[in-house]
């Protein structure tokens, strides 16, 4: 009895790295929004709730937030959505010299993002623990910062990839993956930043 033959597929001619939903990272980017999302909604969420606990949000006695701090880190977030934009289109033409200058710029964002963050911790005038407003406030800030400052890392390492030249044609798609991110990273504040910041003058 002849042996049982296995079917096989030739895959010599599939590339090796690819862009978009083609891409098993690109899905797990999803993935990742997905989570980060559900959690900066549930804190939104939170929030509203809390609402109905007072009869005036602020509560009374504690002033509403201060605009300046906020808005200028809002204003950077859709400035940034630019050299993001750039940054991604350079990873898929393969532009060394784009990618590596692009990327060290959105480095210089992040971080003004999240030193920006630091200050709105103080602009908010409620601490954490002082009620239930308070904790809302500060998980929302703090939640949204940790992308924040992962970003950072992030952005780091990837452009440290390609200063040095230790990148293969993986990473190129992985550059247009972290744009996709920090699209999502930037837009999924501006609600929130309406929440916190602009809600309270008009309730």
């Amino acid at each position: 009895m002849s042996p049982a033959r296995h079917a096989s597929v030739d895959v010599s001619g599939l590339p090796t790295a690819v862009y978009g939903y083609r891409s098993t990272i690109w899905w797990g980017t999803v993935a990742f929004m997905l989570i980060e999302g559900t959690t900066l909604a549930i804190c939104a969420a939170t929030y509203l709730y809390l609402r109905r606990n007072f009869a005036m949000l602020p509560p009374e006695r504690i002033a509403a937030p201060d605009l300046a701090v906020a808005t200028v880190n809002v204003g950077l977030m859709l400035v940034s959505l630019v050299p993001n934009h750039l940054l991604s289109k350079a990873g898929y033409d393969r532009n060394l010299r784009g990618v590596r200058l692009l990327s060290a710029g959105q480095v210089a964002f992040c971080l003004a993002f999240v030193v920006l963050r630091y200050f709105e911790f103080a602009a908010v005038h409620v601490r954490w623990d002082l009620n239930a407003y308070g904790s809302a406030v500060w998980a929302t800030l703090v939640f949204h910062g940790t992308l924040l400052a992962v970003e950072v890392g992030e952005l780091a390492v990837m452009g440290a990839i390609f200063w040095f030249g230790r990148n293969e044609e993986k990473h190129w798609s992985d550059v247009t993956d972290l744009c996709f991110y920090w699209y999502f990273m930037c837009l999924a504040w501006l609600p929130l930043y309406a929440m916190i910041y602009l809600l309270p003058r008009v309730m």
